[in-house]
């Protein structure tokens, strides 16, 4: 009985593009798939004609779903550095890094519900965005350093690289930058940062 629970729903997807789910005898969609993952169900897709395991390719199809109706969570500077790493000799230590990262951040999520919500209760003028950027940004500089696990690598071959006595200007004005460059990504995080506390 255990082992039928953990058995994971087969949707198959046949030539037209339409999903059947084989448990419930049903025609369902993206959407309806999207909730599932929500809801923890887990599942594979397989190819109806021929079998083959498309379990990949229909969640990239779901997220791409969900980013073109403006659910947007993926930092453009993210997509970016991910497409460049295509074909780059360290390409195969990505999906281990953003597995053991996101499952780091999966077993955080109820903790940092919970104080985003507490922080909201205790005190309202957390709505305006200024006061939120402030205090969370050592959160979301950590935030980003887990998405762009490279870029910090880069910057400090550059500085190396450089060797100008006016270097640590530059690199003040650099932080400043990135700054307000956080400041302007964390206006589009705030959206889902609300829908977040809101489901929790």
């Amino acid at each position: 009985m255990d082992a039928e629970k953990q058995a994971p729903v087969v949707i198959k997807k046949y030539a037209n593009r339409r999903l059947y789910n084989t448990s419930k005898s049903t025609y369902v969609t993206l959407e309806h798939l999207a909730e599932m993952v929500r809801e923890g169900t887990d599942f594979v897709v397989n190819d109806a004609k021929s079998g083959d395991d498309i379990t990949h390719s229909v969640l990239t199809q779901i997220i791409f779903e969900e980013e073109s109706r403006g659910q947007s969570m993926l930092p453009i500077s993210f997509l970016r550095q991910l497409i460049r790493l295509y074909g780059d000799t360290l390409q195969g230590f990505v999906p281990g890094y953003l597995e053991a990262s996101m499952n780091t951040f999966a077993s955080n999520q109820e903790a940092m519900r919970e104080k985003v919500r507490a922080a909201l209760d205790a005190n309202p003028a957390f709505a305006n965005f200024e006061t939120m950027a402030r205090t969370n940004m050592e959160w979301f500089e950590n935030a980003m350093r887990m998405f762009a696990p490279f870029a910090g690598a880069a910057r400090a071959s550059d500085a190396e690289k450089s060797g100008e006595s006016g270097a640590e200007p530059r690199a003040s004005v650099a932080r400043d930058t990135e700054l307000e460059d956080m400041k302007s990504q964390l206006a589009e995080m705030q959206t889902q940062l609300s829908k977040l506390v809101g489901k929790s």
